[in-house]
């Protein structure tokens, strides 16, 4: 089974991923890790979009199962939509992911945050890009692009618009993974 796990930033796509491969006994692969190159900032600077298509299909060609979650994998534009058995939309609500992301950048980067000017103007302009997901004014992913794409996968796509603890979503992505 390879299920693949979408959604905006924050909506905890790599921790259901990690929780869905944990609990099926699957490698787990991270988009985020190809999409960007390995730098002492992390997510700086995007590698070219064969060399990441590349890895990762290097990463997962062999594999009868799989979960790939993190960034949005079928903006690469190599047929990834047609990759998988199932796929998973995450959606919670705007102010809750926010939330989420400010504290998750602070774990990662602490006071630099706000006493690093770059640092700073990085995290604004993160920030910012987050927040128009859901108006569709950032660039890349949004809503609009997400509700598109359930309707391109060539899968079955189950939508979970709840913020239920990631335990709670992961039994009910299992049943439905069972019942196809």
């Amino acid at each position: 089974m390879k299920v693949y796990i979408f959604g905006a930033a924050g909506s905890g796509t790599t921790t259901q991923g990690i929780d869905l491969a944990n609990k099926l006994d699957i490698p787990f692969f991270d988009s985020d890790l190809y999409f960007w190159e390995d730098t002492e900032i992390p997510f700086m600077i995007r590698r070219k979009p064969e060399l990441r298509n590349e890895m990762l299909e290097t990463a997962v060609h062999h594999l009868e199962s799989y979960v790939i979650g993190g960034g949005s994998l079928p903006n690469w534009d190599h047929g990834w939509l047609q990759t998988f058995d199932f796929a998973v939309f995450l959606y919670i609500p705007q102010k809750l992911r926010l939330e989420r992301l400010q504290q998750r950048e602070y774990q990662r980067f602490g006071e630099l945050l706000f006493s690093d000017a770059e640092r700073n103007r990085q995290y604004i302009e993160f920030m910012a890009w987050c927040q128009g997901y859901d108006d569709d004014t950032a660039r890349g992913r949004t809503l609009g692009v997400h509700k598109k794409w359930i309707h391109e996968f060539s899968c079955p796509v189950l939508q979970l618009i709840t913020d239920l603890p990631v335990s709670q979503k992961t039994g009910i992505i299992i049943r439905h993974l069972e019942s196809i």
